[in-house]
């Protein structure tokens, strides 16, 4: 099975745009890490704010789906900046 051409053009403008609000969330971020924000509660902060919007967007049963694949995603390091050793 070969994927479409404007599909592969979606999928690569919807990676651009996470990356974009990435950049945004990490300049956030570290505004509040200078301004004196315990980083874990800012991550916490961020992942209400998150589901919140989700959930506005798609859904109560759709975001649910989502997080019911989180703890794979966590434990197969999806989310690991560095790796321990």
């Amino acid at each position: 099975m070969t994927t479409k051409p404007t599909a592969l053009v979606s999928e690569f403008h919807a990676a651009e745009e996470r990356r974009e609000a990435l950049g945004y969330f990490t300049e956030a971020f570290a505004e509040a890490l200078l301004a004196g924000v315990e980083s874990g509660c800012f991550a916490r902060a961020a992942l209400d704010a998150a589901f919140h919007e989700l959930v506005g967007i798609h859904g109560e049963e759709q975001v649910a789906l989502f997080a019911e694949r989180l703890p794979e995603r966590i434990r197969h390091g999806e989310f690991t900046v560095t790796r321990k050793h």
